[in-house]
């Protein structure tokens, strides 16, 4: 039995539980997580794709012509109906006799309005379940080939940092060190497909809009790589988060460096600290703990220093960039073997910011660092 069926039949039996009858997914990270589907237009065209999960009848896929080739080729599931733009109900036309008198689940947070407004429509049942938190549940700890994934995905982050850091140079404008990183990260992922999958639609090319700041702007958390041109003592900050997307399995990893020297002693204090509020972090994770209490550390140890911490200490990755746990206040999620997470470490003061932020996988007694780069000062100093 292959992966994604086996994902399918944890899930039959966990909504069997619930009294779940039918379950409603729409999410394309999920789609892809029970079913391998990928590369279809979505929402954002006004197309839905709907994978339909009956705990007694198997799994029907619902999805554009458009793309009914690809589903064809990559969709692990028992029939695939396709629905074409104007012709008859769209992809309306199959549900109502799945679900009408079956209790219904639902991605609640996540489903797009029109597919759950049409559900309630038609059902004649109560109102459907919230059934994402069973499909964060099956997320959260990652198997051996989704574990395999992200080590190869660790390896095209490290290529990347390595790209990147060697691209950034006096006079350089910031694209042309988000294009060297984007090359590097592609060529590693294309080798990696080759030399260990099989599947050849999978795309190697990273495609996602560089986090990346350097001089002034090094304060703009999420500003994307621009045309400024970066200068001697130019702090620079380089964020793979969007970047680090592998077969689809995504990381977290963040550097600061400067070019030349620092000018502003502040800037090494700032540094320093978050470097160091990332291992306090780091020190206290292992299996059994809760997630709030590594953000705890992260945070009590920069308000101990005399700032403010800037964001939740981190957060797990997988095939979405956001999973459950998150490293946070009130999320008492006990950590456990196989979880994939990643883990910051950062102080913004009024004209600097500094962060540092690795992935790591929890193992039995501890983690294994998936992301590389070195960290101490007179190392990020190029």
């Amino acid at each position: 039995m292959n992966i994604f069926k086996q994902r399918i039949n944890k899930l039959q039996k966990k909504l069997e539980k619930i009294n779940v009858d039918v379950a409603i997914i729409t999410n394309e990270d999920n789609v892809y997580y029970l079913t391998g589907y990928y590369d279809y237009l979505h929402m954002e065209f006004g197309r839905p794709t709907i994978l339909i999960i009956s705990i007694n009848e198997g799994s029907l896929l619902i999805t554009p012509s458009i793309d009914e080739n690809m589903a064809k080729s990559v969709a692990q599931v028992d029939k695939i109906i396709a629905w074409n733009d104007g012709l008859n109900n769209e992809w309306r036309s199959e549900i109502p006799g799945i679900i009408k008198k079956n209790q219904v689940g639902i991605e609640l947070n996540l489903i797009p309005q029109i597919v759950k407004t049409y559900i309630e429509q038609i059902t004649e049942c109560r109102f459907p379940k919230n059934i994402s938190p069973i499909l964060e549940e099956l997320r959260m700890i990652k198997s051996n080939y989704e574990i395999q994934l992200a080590k190869h995905a660790g390896q095209v982050a490290n290529a990347m940092m390595i790209a990147g850091r060697q691209a950034i140079k006096e006079g350089i404008a910031e694209y042309e060190v988000a294009l060297a990183i984007s090359e590097s990260g592609t060529k590693k992922a294309a080798y990696l497909l080759d030399m260990y999958y099989t599947d050849k639609d999978m795309s190697p090319i990273t495609h996602f809009l560089q986090i990346m700041a350097s001089g002034e702007t090094i304060t703009k958390t999420h500003h994307r790589a621009s045309t400024r041109i970066i200068k001697y003592g130019d702090p620079i900050f380089l964020c793979f988060c969007g970047m680090t997307n592998f077969h689809r399995f995504k990381l977290g990893f963040d550097r600061t460096f400067w070019l030349g020297e620092i000018t502003d002693p502040l800037q090494e204090k700032i540094y320093d600290l978050a470097v160091a509020s990332q291992e306090a972090a780091l020190n206290v994770i292992r299996p059994g703990v809760t997630a709030e209490s590594i953000h705890k550390e992260y945070a009590s140890f920069i308000e101990e220093n005399g700032y403010d911490y800037p964001f939740r200490c981190g957060r797990a990755t997988g095939f979405s960039f956001l999973e459950k746990p998150q490293l946070v206040s009130g999320d008492k999620t006990i950590l456990k073997k196989g979880m994939v997470l990643a883990v910051d470490g950062s102080i913004t003061v009024d004209n600097f910011r500094a962060q540092v932020g690795d992935s790591i996988i929890i193992t039995d007694t501890g983690y294994n660092l998936i992301t590389h780069h070195p960290k101490k000062i007179n190392e990020v100093i190029l």
